[in-house]
């Protein structure tokens, strides 16, 4: 069975004021093993990055039950889901080193073509990966529905916001929100995330956004000319 396993040590650097594992870092260690764990299996770049193919997210769900804390020893999985077509689902999980359920996660990947953006075939390019069922599986991601929001401000995307795929990483997008939306910075406890990027952001553009929250629940979204990204996080 191929899962990816790695024990992490939380620097100073991974958390946030609460001491708590900061949201955009978590999902960049989720993405980080997505990478490691692809290279792994035969998937590197020299089947993608190297032709001119990317790797792009358009999906990610999270369920957390705590987040892990400043010099806490954790230990994060990732394993692939039964490919569909064009859509790569990815499954993920943390954990303490004594064994103690942090958090869940899945995620949906595709390939893009660097020059036109457009979907590809894995099959053209010889990218192929075995999915695995473990039973620790959470559900897909889906469609974050649509709300009415009552809160904008513009924001336009500065260099060190964008990835190696030329365009406004996913990470980033959680430092936005909790920029934008005072439950973060109020110390409120994040349960739960949905998150659908609809389309890219690039370096120099405006970023529209616009949110709204009630008591457990904050919905954000973005635009530029076309819709960007949808967001749903859950506090207690």
């Amino acid at each position: 069975m191929s899962v990816f396993r790695e024990e992490l040590l939380l620097r100073s650097k991974d958390v946030d004021m609460f001491r708590r594992l900061r949201t955009s870092e978590l999902f960049r260690l989720l993405q980080e093993a997505s990478i490691r764990h692809t290279e792994q299996l035969g998937m590197g770049r020299d089947k993608t990055l190297d032709k001119g193919i990317l790797w792009v997210l358009l999906m990610q769900r999270a369920e957390i039950v705590r987040m892990p804390e400043y010099d806490e020893r954790i230990v994060l999985k990732s394993w692939p889901g039964m490919t569909m077509h064009l859509l790569f689902p990815r499954y993920y999980s943390l954990e303490t080193a004594s064994g103690e359920p942090l958090l869940k996660a899945s995620a949906l990947w595709s390939l893009v073509d660097q020059k036109t953006r457009k979907v590809v075939f894995p099959e053209k390019y010889g990218v192929a990966i075995e999915g695995v069922v473990t039973g620790e599986e959470i559900a897909m991601p889906g469609a974050v529905a649509k709300r009415d929001c009552g809160c904008e401000r513009d924001f336009t995307v500065p260099y060190s916001f964008v990835d190696l795929n030329g365009h406004m990483n996913n990470t980033r997008y959680f430092d936005l929100a909790e920029d934008s939306v005072g439950a973060a910075a109020a110390g409120r406890l994040l349960r739960g995330i949905s998150v659908e990027y609809q389309n890219e952001a690039l370096l120099g553009e405006k970023l529209h956004l616009h949110w709204s929250g009630g008591e457990g629940s904050v919905y954000l979204c973005g635009e530029t000319e076309r819709p960007v990204f949808r967001m749903q996080l859950d506090y207690n």
